[in-house]
């Protein structure tokens, strides 16, 4: 079994920062791309920035500037570092791994999700 722990979401003001953080435990071989999802009601779940085992990034555009994804191997976590937080980034944020398992089965495994609300 793998589980996905996420923290850090919350109530912040605009302009404010907030660091999510996501740590995988389980029977697990190794950990490839990990990333952040946000979702908000009525909307499609979107792909906030993902992160490779090497270090490569890639952000939404809307966030690009503001948002820092990183991640430690040795602790198989993936941290998201927020500032110049807007209202509209207030959404349900997800991490996921595409994990290797022990058992030789690769698959993606989602967090059970953090709210983030930005709000004066």
């Amino acid at each position: 079994q793998v589980q996905l722990v996420e923290s850090g979401g919350g109530l912040v003001q605009p302009g404010g920062s907030l660091r999510l953080s996501c740590a995988a435990s389980g029977s697990i071989s190794s950990i490839y791309a990990m990333g952040w999802y946000r979702q908000t009601p009525g909307k499609q779940r979107e792909l906030v920035a993902a992160i490779t085992r090497d270090g490569g990034t890639t952000y939404a555009d809307s966030v690009k500037g503001r948002f820092t994804i990183s991640r430690d191997n040795a602790k198989n976590a993936v941290y998201l570092q927020m500032d110049s937080l807007k209202p509209e980034d207030t959404a349900v944020y997800s991490c996921v791994a595409d994990v290797g398992e022990s058992n030789g089965l690769r698959k993606n495994h989602w967090g059970q999700g953090t709210q983030v609300t930005v709000s004066s």
